[in-house]
């Protein structure tokens, strides 16, 4: 294992005990509703990660990232619910549906670009509520009630921590640098021997599987899950928060996941003017900044350390 390798490794370990000293010690004292709007924006990250790798580095148009969501919620709630498997593993198991599911719907579906794909995708997502809202097992229309209340802070962030880390890696390996040609110019990648089809379905499987898990969270929230929360207006959310934040960028599409997520509850005091100003908020960003808060740069960028100078004799 290379030096750089176990530095990643070490740095992980302490976020994720930075964040469950803060889990033990800190949102005990945390007023509640603050803690809950902060798992909001945690899971809002997850599900914006992996639309981020696939809108943004890509370049594939996606409206059913929300279909992943709900696989993925109702996966982990039957594992929980039927097999009785713990909530940790049954949202891995979400996501693990979640990625297949994006693989069934990649494989066939990837071969289309732009307008075609985003059709197809959305499609996709009202499939998926369809079939959830007659199937019986599943709670139907009513939705799936009396799962374990188990998303906290901790796990939340844990696995955004896990997922931020892992797809910053990935772009940075050859693997990413394909995702990105891809976007750039799919017909000369193409040229150049690589099979650009198997780039995209990979990143759409990759993206599906962290959308389940934030889907898993969503389960485990408040103990119950319902098909209208995973509806097409939920990706159209998403794919809002990647452009604000910048295609081409990780960070960008985080930064304001967490800014959208948390700005209509600090507006709730002014509740009758806060959709409006929430819109003008989104359009003044977009004429100001037309590609993104980031663009295609990352937050590191613009973080400039200061250089040491040069000791004289």
């Amino acid at each position: 294992m290379t030096r750089g390798a176990m530095n990643g490794w070490g740095a992980m370990l302490v976020g994720i005990a930075i964040i469950w000293a803060i889990q033990i010690f800190a949102v005990p004292w945390t007023d509640p509703y603050a803690t809950d709007i902060v798992v909001r924006v945690g899971m809002n990250l997850l599900a914006v990660m992996g639309l981020a790798l696939v809108l943004g580095f890509t370049g594939q148009f996606s409206l059913g990232h929300a279909g992943f969501m709900a696989v993925g919620a109702y996966t982990a709630g039957a594992l929980s619910m039927y097999l009785h498997l713990p909530p940790v593993v049954a949202m891995i198991g979400g996501g693990l549906a979640a990625a297949v599911a994006g693989l069934i719907v990649g494989l066939p579906s990837l071969r289309l670009t732009g307008d075609y794909l985003a059709v197809v995708t959305l499609g996709f997502n009202g499939i998926i509520i369809v079939l959830i809202q007659n199937a019986e097992w599943l709670g139907g229309a009513k939705g799936l009630i009396g799962l374990p209340t188990f998303t906290n802070f901790g796990w939340t962030f844990t696995f955004v921590l896990v997922g931020g880390m892992s797809l910053r890696n990935l772009l940075a390996s050859a693997q990413g640098r394909v995702f990105k040609a891809v976007r750039d110019n799919e017909i000369a990648t193409r040229s150049l021997g690589i099979d650009t089809t198997r780039a995209k379905v990979t990143a759409f499987v990759i993206g599906a599987f962290w959308a389940g898990i934030a889907g898993g969270l969503v389960a485990f929230h408040r103990g119950s899950i319902f098909p209208s929360q995973f509806q097409y207006d939920r990706s159209i959310e998403l794919v809002a928060m990647v452009v604000l934040g910048g295609t081409g960028s990780l960070s960008g599409p985080l930064i304001a996941s967490s800014v959208l997520t948390a700005l209509p509850e600090v507006l709730r005091p002014i509740a009758q003017y806060r959709m409006v100003i929430y819109a003008m908020l989104l359009i003044g960003m977009m004429i100001l900044r037309p590609k993104g808060l980031l663009g295609a740069r990352e937050l590191s960028e613009f973080i400039r350390l200061p250089k040491r100078r040069g000791t004289t004799a």
